[in-house]
């Protein structure tokens, strides 16, 4: 059963939002180690003076921050992140809010005072990761402080949210812990630590999204972007920490995400892709008119593990609106849920050129058993008719998947079973872990973590062998096609060829060559960044397609030719 907000108020987990307050539960902050709580014969922190609010008050506004630059002697920040794409989003929004608040950005770890981790909790290598990092930082800050020149540094996301007292009593190296729902309170927090004192807040949030915090874009002038649309997620499957780290499902209001993709397109960006832990379940409550809204039906033979949610916009109304704003602009979407492909959704990409024939549909395993241990709320038939029905529907599509190996009781015959369906559904693109338990989670409390290391990369292994081994089929059969590649830059590999992505966000490599324009009869020119090339595909791996290129076009000229 999901947790309800009580039961989650009760573990120390959440907070609800305030009345009349735009961020509810964010603001308000943990005590550090050595803190008593705030309250009556409290001894309140020397925290950050009345200058410090009044500055932060001065630089406080709705929308990207002008692009002036930070003031002289600001002080600077220096932000690493590990893990997913959510993970890179809550970099730029934390990077938004303190560059508001008279930071300054650097790429110099040297030059920095205030270094921020932005992590990941989803595997145990993920965190073993970011403790090596520390290690190495430790010695970067005992310098520091030899030299008078204090460096303060910050743990963020979702470790952060599992870990706090741990991180900060650790060593007593980390300065600052926010979670995910607490970045608006980084500022508050950094001053606190400028007093030298460790300062925490890993309050999750019923309705926090920073729908008013438009990102600032760590990639500059890129041809990419990420936008993300909801946060949290309420599927609670017993191998996942998310709903315990990100907090129950919120959805960002349509507005502020629309306005936010018109930005990207004046800016030239060619590539949209929707952000959320659970995609595909968005749900906009913002506008009183938006709750009598019909609620789609679940894909069939799928079930979930709370009530059906009515009212709210959803996913496919989103699609249709973002899919809109620039007919040369690509959309795509992750991470879904499979229950959450009705049709209109599946039709929509069908039907519209500029949203990617490519889904991505995580099935976890292939044994029905073990779908079950771990509440996935589907079967394996289920699942394989999804996959037939999302064939039909959009021919060509491209899919890929998230497999577990090791989970939880899986017997060798689970494990073939999931080796069957690799081999059965064919997928273009896969991620492939063994399993690893996390603290919280349903299995945690409720499961034996029973099948040895030795096997679970010995599972592993042969899962990754049978995909890739699948995928160099499926990649070949487009050997002879012409595919549509946006062009993201120079291949790695040589300074003589050019690398992309086609529509089924496989990787293309192909000559960097003087071509025609197809939309202009003007002088031949070598394609760039943000250009659309039609490259014919000469050969194929399991994970990249090379060629030669045709001609530059756009991508409703293209979509016109088919």
């Amino acid at each position: 059963m999901l947790p309800g907000a009580r039961a989650l108020r009760a573990a120390g987990l959440l907070r609800p939002p305030r009345a009349g307050s735009r961020t509810g539960a964010a603001r308000r902050a943990r005590c550090g180690p050595g803190q008593r709580p705030e309250g009556r014969g409290a001894a309140l922190p020397a925290g950050p003076d009345l200058r410090h609010f009044l500055r932060a008050a001065a630089v406080r506004e709705t929308g990207p921050p002008p692009e002036t630059g930070s003031a002289p002697g600001a002080p600077k920040v220096y932000l690493e992140t590990y893990g997913c794409q959510m993970n890179v989003n809550d970099t730029e929004i934390a990077w938004a809010i303190l560059q508001r608040n008279g930071y300054a950005r650097t790429k110099e770890l040297d030059e920095a005072d205030v270094v921020l981790l932005v992590t990941c909790s989803v595997r145990e290598k993920a965190e073993q990761a970011i403790w090596n990092r520390l290690q190495h930082l430790k010695a970067l800050k005992a310098r520091r402080q030899q030299a008078r020149a204090p460096l303060r540094i910050g743990i963020l996301g979702c470790m952060a949210e599992r870990l706090k007292e741990e991180i900060l009593h650790r060593e007593k190296l980390v300065d600052i812990v926010a979670g995910p729902d607490a970045y608006r309170d980084l500022p508050r927090l950094l001053a606190v630590a400028e007093s030298g004192q460790q300062a925490a807040n890993v309050l999750l949030s019923l309705d926090e999204t920073y729908a008013d915090i438009l990102p600032v874009q760590t990639s500059a002038g890129g041809t990419t972007a990420f936008v993300s649309i909801m946060r949290g997620c309420d599927n609670m499957c017993t191998y996942c920490i998310v709903p315990f780290t990100r907090g129950r499902e919120r959805s960002r209001p349509i507005a502020s995400i629309l306005q936010e993709v018109r930005m990207l397109s004046d800016q030239g960006v060619k590539e949209v892709t929707l952000l959320g832990q659970n995609v595909n379940s968005y749900r906009d409550l913002s506008e009183v008119q938006f709750q009598s809204a019909a609620a789609p039906g679940l894909s069939r033979g799928f079930s979930t593990v709370y009530k059906a949610k009515p009212g709210g916009l959803r996913f496919a109304h989103l699609l249709d609106q973002v899919s809109r704003i620039d007919p040369e602009m690509r959309i795509r979407f992750t991470s879904p849920h499979p229950k959450d492909f009705p049709d209109e959704v599946l039709q929509l990409i069908q039907e519209r050129h500029n949203i990617c024939k490519q889904l991505h549909l995580p099935a976890q395993s292939g044994s029905t058993r073990v779908l079950e241990a771990m509440q996935r709320g589907y079967t394996r038939e289920a699942y394989l008719d999804l996959v037939h029905h999302v064939r039909d529907s959009i021919p060509g599509v491209s899919l890929s998947s998230d497999f577990i190996a090791g989970f939880c009781g899986e017997t060798e015959e689970d494990h073939q079973q999931t080796m069957s369906l690799l081999r059965e559904v064919r997928y273009n693109v896969g991620f492939l872990f063994a399993y690893s338990m996390r603290q919280k989670t349903r299995a945690y409390h409720r499961l034996q973590d029973d099948v040895p290391a030795d096997v679970k990369r010995r599972r592993l292994e042969e899962l990754i062998a049978a995909f890739r081994e699948e995928a160099a089929r499926a990649n070949a059969a487009l050997v002879g096609q012409d595919q549509l590649v946006l062009v993201e830059g120079p291949s790695k590999r040589s300074a003589l060829e050019l690398c992309g992505r086609n529509d089924g966000n496989i990787k293309v490599i192909f000559p960097d060559a003087e071509l025609e324009d197809a939309a202009d009869c003007g002088a031949p020119g070598r394609a760039r960044p943000g250009d659309y090339v039609v490259v014919k595909v000469t050969s194929a791996s399991s994970q990249t397609l090379r060629g030669v290129p045709l001609c530059r076009t756009t991508l409703s000229r293209a979509a016109a030719c088919r």
